[in-house]
């Protein structure tokens, strides 16, 4: 165990032992597995909604790309917070609350009457997927053990794995139902039915996880404070990138602010941390080299796959002329193999280890290298069916990357900070998600914009979708190569420690971090 951990302080708040069935334990992991199926919808489906919302409110490019960023902004300012509170007092209670709030704000999004309503309640929904996603790991965490946990992974990497490649699916379906001015009420729309049956699955299913505690809580009000000026800093002028010549190159200062805003929040809570209080974020969890490798990689995977989906999107849509709902199923192929190859990694992950996650991005590249052949290469009638099957091959592999990649980033993790943990990993996927898009679409219009009037449109959109895919591609490079230095510094540690570093899957947990 790294030097760092140490006993749990007698002040902490203890964890209930959770004495459920199976049947129970199985149960109570659906109901939060899809949730965060639902929440994780939200940051696809409605990319595809942008141009009816456009057409219905004359939005302007600002107001939609807040839309979807604000969500994302929100989502990812209160997951560490979050994550931090459910670990200290009650999971169950937090992922209610925030189940409720997602579901009030899809019905004031449905039913907006204009930009700034729907803006708002973005933003706000926002916020309720950041109070309950932390939940859903903490909970997963201390629900299951061993080889199970990894099963119980594998099955929450299936379900992400299938929300985030369906979205634009699900979302141009709705379009067509809904027709091309109101259509986009239905994707908020549909969140209602499923979130009033979640609510009351959660009340009735979920174990309570804490002892009810009079101790204060220790939030770290400054930390939380410096935090949420890091993130937001270091988010906003990549969620304002769009590729158009008219982007405020201004933008690019706030960096600058990110980096006196981080040295300031690292600073405080090295000193918040020394003053023997729990700090908002303990650093010393990056000193577990299984967290810190598998957020980094995970960050990184997560630039790139939403990415993919969403420049394949564009690419059909504007380049081929293809109708949302086609353009959206060509990713079903992912989507359901994803599905099979989660379940089949979060088994196999805790026999095998890292090499599965090396073997699933390799076969990631290759899908990006075969739908950048298919574009270029491909006549224009046959492109959708031929990058539909490509999809099949990227699905496979990146089922073996999430499911596994998240059961070994948590393995050294104690229960009690399972949800701060997993809070801190969903915070590097939500700011891969910014920073892949932001870079991936920029290229995609920027060679629009370079090209418009110089080339046919069958040209200018095979190079736009050509640049933007080199983004996705060197994402998944740099995942590559960190999966496998990370392989090589497990080989080796196990060659000092003669085998010694496997995990035994009845072994006591590891102690709590600080």
């Amino acid at each position: 165990m790294p030097a760092e951990q140490t006993s749990p302080s007698p002040d902490a708040p203890q964890t209930l032992t959770i004495p459920l069935t199976q049947a129970r334990k199985w149960r109570a992991f659906w109901v939060c597995v899809s949730v965060a199926a639902i929440t994780i919808l939200d940051l696809s489906k409605v990319n595809v909604a942008l141009p009816s919302i456009e057409a219905a409110f004359g939005s302007g490019s600002t107001e939609l790309q807040l839309i979807v960023s604000g969500y994302v902004l929100t989502f990812g300012l209160l997951l560490v917070p979050m994550g931090r509170l459910g670990d200290q007092r009650s999971r169950r209670t937090l992922f209610i609350v925030g189940l409720t709030l997602f579901t009030l704000t899809s019905l004031v999004c449905a039913l907006a009457p204009n930009t700034t309503v729907l803006l708002v309640a973005r933003l706000i929904q926002g916020v309720a997927a950041g109070i309950q996603m932390p939940q859903v790991l903490g909970l997963i965490q201390q629900l299951f053990q061993g080889k199970e946990r990894g099963r119980a992974f594998g099955l929450f990497g299936a379900t992400i794995g299938v929300a985030t490649a369906f979205g634009p699916t699900l979302g141009g379906l709705m379009i067509a139902l809904g027709g091309p001015t109101d259509g986009w009420r239905y994707i908020f729309w549909i969140n209602i039915p499923l979130g009033l049956i979640a609510i009351a699955l959660a009340i009735f299913v979920l174990p309570a996880t804490r002892k009810s505690s009079r101790k204060p809580l220790q939030l770290d009000p400054v930390g939380v404070v410096l935090f949420a000026l890091t993130i937001l800093a270091l988010m906003f002028p990549f969620l304002f990138t769009t590729g158009s010549p008219n982007d405020n190159p201004q933008r690019w200062w706030l960096l600058v602010v990110f980096l006196l805003f981080a040295t300031a929040f690292f600073a405080w809570e090295r000193r918040y941390a020394a003053s023997g209080r729990d700090p908002l974020i303990p650093f010393a969890l990056f000193s577990v080299s299984s967290f810190r490798n598998g957020s980094i990689l995970q960050a990184a995977y997560f630039a790139a796959i939403p990415s993919l989906f969403l420049l394949t999107t564009l690419y059909l849509q504007s380049g081929l002329g293809l109708e949302p709902v086609f353009a959206g199923m060509v990713s079903i192929g992912f989507a359901l193999s994803s599905a099979v190859a989660s379940w089949i990694g979060g088994n196999i992950v805790t026999k095998y280890g890292r090499p599965v996650v090396v073997w699933g991005l390799v076969l990631v590249m290759v899908c990006i290298a075969g739908l950048v052949v298919t574009a270029l290469y491909v006549p224009d009638a046959v492109t959708p069916y031929a990058m539909a099957g490509v999809m099949i091959i990227g699905g496979i592999g990146g089922g073996l990357v999430i499911a596994p990649n998240q059961t070994l980033t948590l393995a050294d993790i104690p229960v009690k900070q399972g949800g701060l943990a997993g809070s801190v990993g969903q915070l590097g996927q939500r700011i891969g998600t910014a920073v892949g898009t932001a870079i991936a679409l920029a290229l995609f219009y920027a060679t629009i914009y370079r090209e418009d009037g110089k080339a046919s449109d069958s040209v200018v959109f095979h190079d736009a979708y050509g640049f933007g895919m080199v983004a996705v591609a060197l994402f998944i490079a740099f995942a590559f190569v960190l999966s496998v230095l990370d392989l090589s510094a497990r080989k080796r540690r196990e060659r000092e420690t003669g085998g010694d570093e496997d995990a035994d899957e009845d072994a006591e947990e590891p102690r709590v971090i600080t």
